[in-house]
């Protein structure tokens, strides 16, 4: 290559091939012709240089393709080519090997390779160039081959405009590509008909040798393996020189894109594929989106959602209005259960204060007898939990076991009934829960945060994006985050949930100050107001976001329970709290119900690496599916007053006993029906899950532990819902618009969830098959829509939680009846 020599005359270039030729190997090389078909023998003892001369025009990047053909499939004597450039020395043999998995070998007698292109010369004429291609082997007999030496005319790829081509694993293609003035990230967009045979896809920088071969292309750049579709996001400034190669590579398996493994034939272990691995492929390099795209997606999701801090203000402000108008006009008042609305009510109160928070007793409610005062508490010591009431889940009432079976057993049951307990005690109790997933949520992050960064950093050093199921069609990298829109879309967890947590600080707050004035509606009146795990629930809601974040920063099978974890948290919580509204005195304790949590986070682990194709471990999980479901059933039914004694199996005889006496023997009613029926309607619901769980092993078996939680949950809120009305309880405008909310948004987030994008369930090649375009501002794809709406739906979910028995507060406890 003439780099600083000053350009021939065309006339000239003959002669200048002829000095070259001269000067070869052997002094006998032959002047070579592009396009021309050159046949051959070669020995031990004879060998051929052939040598190509061409010109090169200012600015012109030149590429040259070596095509090269033997029919011998002798292993043992392989014929040998070694082109020689003025930078380079590129090798091969023919027959060429590939291994496959367990060492099975694959020949291929047809060969053609891209030689490394010339730099563009600067020069204001052409430059002349020499390649020199020698042909040898080590046989002591002649052995045939064929050369064809072309110049490419379509090496540089243009923006906007589709390529075809077709490679085989012994015949790689690769390309140029110039970034234009205007644009400073573009997406490689990779399509074939076929799925197989599996193909990489890698870009690298101008760097010779370039690296198209099975065994080294993942030495350089950034690869992934494809079947059908493939797209790559590159930036310019990943690469000084303003350019990169797109290299395509077959590979000689399907093995690493799903495909099986092909049958080996004894006796024979290399066996020419070139018909079969042939690949029809098509290239398109579109621009990327433009950084004022970025911005205008961020100030979509964080002023998307900022909007319900408004609407929250102005709820709140109109409801304070209403209030104050209420209060002047003096018509806030309790209701005497007859529909009656009078200015005053005394309760009863024959038992100690300290002991009976709410409670009323139904044997003097006349009204001859005046409210207990409010000084009349229990001792000091009352204020704290004892060991005894720490320990136990159902036990923090001071009244002997006898008083709690008479009461909680009766057939009737009112709110009055099982809110005797000191409210102090029992909003410390509830307390536990915000500060242990506080807890839970430091200690559980903190690793999570720093395995994900380490994914990244893995995947941007080795330049591996099969490690990471990404919707490529729609990842748009930020700094070292690969797909930033996916980690964009999670704020609306953090903002919502700590718009949850304020709106449960100013109800929190208005009940203290009804508390400190001894106001009797708060006190003996509606629900019992306790707040803890309403605080938890919004800080679940905003490690959901933080997790869902952590596990799109590099998602894949091994931290998928990142983005379950506190899914699971979430809806045990709500069943927790829904079962806690009318059970304020036998709810769980935060230990235990964090203690299930971890059981079940540590199945759904499990779960990831022998739920795929192990059948004991199904079998062991709907056990335990099963029997859970009994023995919750079991507590609920006698509302925390069954006892199974030193053996376990007592919850079953038990069972067998009242199944045999009630429905067989004598075939009578169940002494709590509403219960009955509930329990009835979950244990069929979560039998035929576990069964559906047995029959198909469903792969993504966290999404199946996450779908039984929510199948549960849905089922006590419709439960919940039926009973209020059927008590002729009413629904207020705001939990009723809550309730609507919640169904629209969910149905919505629903569809766009199951519009599948990626699947780590298959091969990173065959995951790419499902993605998809962006939907939304050019930048959000269908699963980021998913988490806006899901942050809303749950969002709205809570607040029906939180609003659905405002239209208790007027309303005595007395009359409040428990289902």
């Amino acid at each position: 290559m003439a780099g600083g020599v000053a350009p021939l005359p065309g006339a000239l270039l003959c002669a200048l091939l002829w000095v070259a030729v001269a000067a070869g190997p052997g002094g006998n090389p032959v002047p070579g012709a592009f396009g021309r078909v050159y046949r051959g023998a070669v020995n031990i003892s004879a060998e051929q240089v052939y040598a190509f001369a061409y010109s090169s025009e200012p600015g012109q990047v030149d590429a040259v393709r070596v095509y090269v053909n033997s029919s011998s499939e002798n292993l043992r004597y392989p014929v040998l080519f070694v082109v020689r450039q003025q930078k380079g020395v590129l090798s091969w043999q023919v027959p060429l090997i590939f291994r496959g998995l367990y060492q099975r070998t694959y020949s291929y007698q047809e060969v053609s390779r891209t030689l490394c292109p010339s730099e563009p010369t600067p020069e204001t004429g052409p430059s002349d160039q020499i390649i020199f291609v020698d042909v040898a082997s080590m046989a002591p007999f002649n052995i045939a081959y064929e050369l064809l030496v072309t110049r490419l005319k379509s090496f540089q790829l243009e923006t906007n405009k589709a390529f075809n081509f077709t490679a085989s694993p012994s015949q790689p293609q690769y390309f140029l590509y110039k970034f234009p003035q205007d644009v400073d990230s573009v997406i490689i967009k990779v399509v074939s008909d076929a799925v197989y045979p599996c193909s990489v896809v890698s870009v690298q920088d101008i760097v010779c040798p370039v690296y198209d071969l099975d065994h080294n292309v993942e030495f350089n750049g950034v690869y992934q393996s494809m079947t059908k579709q493939a797209a790559i996001t590159v930036q310019r400034k990943d690469f000084p020189g303003e350019q990169f190669f797109v290299v395509f590579v077959i590979k000689p398996e399907d093995y690493a894109c799903g495909g099986s493994m092909p049958s080996s034939i004894p006796g024979k272990f290399n066996r020419t594929w070139n018909l079969q691995r042939m690949k029809n492929i098509q290239v398109t390099i579109v621009p990327s989106i433009k950084k004022s795209v970025y911005v205008q997606a961020m100030f979509f999701s964080f002023l998307s959602f900022l909007s319900f801090y408004l609407g929250s203000v102005v709820v709140a402000f109109v409801h304070y209005i209403r209030v104050q108008r209420k209060a002047s006009a003096g018509r806030l008042s309790p209701e005497n259960g007859s529909g009656i609305m009078t200015s005053s009510h005394p309760i009863t109160a024959s038992t100690p204060e300290g002991s009976s928070y709410g409670a009323i007793d139904e044997s003097s409610s006349s009204g001859g007898h005046q409210l207990s005062s409010p000084e009349c508490r229990p001792p000091a010591g009352s204020d704290t939990d004892s060991s005894v009431e720490e320990e136990s889940d159902f036990d923090t009432m001071p009244e002997i076991e006898s008083d709690k079976n008479v009461i909680r057993t009766k057939v009737f049951l009112y709110l009055s009934d099982l809110s005797r307990k000191d409210r102090r005690i029992v909003s410390k109790k509830y307390k536990i829960y915000f500060w242990n997933i506080i807890t839970i949520a430091v200690f559980y992050a903190l690793p999570v945060i720093q395995l994900v960064i380490t994914y990244q950093t893995v995947q941007n050093v080795t330049g591996n994006q099969d490690i990471c199921y990404y919707n490529f069609l729609c990842a748009h990298p930020l700094g070292v985050l690969s797909a930033f829109n996916n980690i964009l879309s999670n704020v609306g967890h953090m903002l919502l949930g700590f718009l949850f947590l304020l709106i449960v600080l100013r109800r929190d707050i208005l009940h203290r100050r009804a508390m400190e004035m001894k106001d009797i509606y708060t006190l003996d009146y509606g629900i019992p107001k306790h707040f803890g795990l309403f605080y938890a629930m919004g800080i679940a809601l905003m490690m959901e976001g933080v997790l869902s974040a952590c596990y799109h920063v590099c998602p894949n099978y091994s931290n998928f329970q990142f983005d379950t974890s506190f899914m699971y948290m979430i809806a045990g919580l709500c069943m927790l709290k829904l079962y806690q509204t009318r059970h304020p005195d036998i709810n769980a304790s935060a230990y235990s119900a964090y203690a299930s949590f971890a059981v079940v986070i540590s199945l759904a682990v499990l779960g990831v690496v022998f739920g795929k194709n192990d059948m004991w471990f199904w079998v062991i999980s709907s056990m335990i599916h099963v029997f859970a479901s009994l023995a919750l059933s079991t507590q609920i039914y006698y509302m925390g007053r069954f006892k199974m004694g030193k053996c376990y199996l007592g919850i079953f005889r038990r069972a067998a006993m009242v199944l045999y006496t009630d429905c067989i023997q004598q075939c009578s009613r169940p002494m709590y029906m509403d219960r009955m029926v509930l329990l009835i309607v979950g244990n069929l619901v979560n039998w035929s899950l576990a069964i559906f769980g047995l029959v198909y092993r469903p792969r993504d078996f966290a999404s199946y532990i996450l779908g039984i939680f929510i199948c549960n949950l849905l089922l006590y809120l419709a439960f919940y819902i039926i009973m209020k009305l059927r008590s002729s309880e009413k629904l207020l405008p705001i939990p009723l618009f809550c309730i609507v909310s919640t169904a629209v948004v969910w149905a919505a987030a629903l569809y766009f969830f199951f519009q599948t994008l990626s699947s780590w369930e298959e091969t990173p090649a065959e995951s790419r098959e499902k993605n998809r375009p962006c939907i939304l501002l050019g930048f959000f794809d269908d699963h980021d829509v998913w988490h806006f709406l899901s942050a809303a739906a749950l969002f709205f979910s809570f607040l029906v939680l939180l609003t659905l028995d405002d239209d208790l507060d007027v309303v005595r406890r007395d009359k409040i009846p428990v289902f």
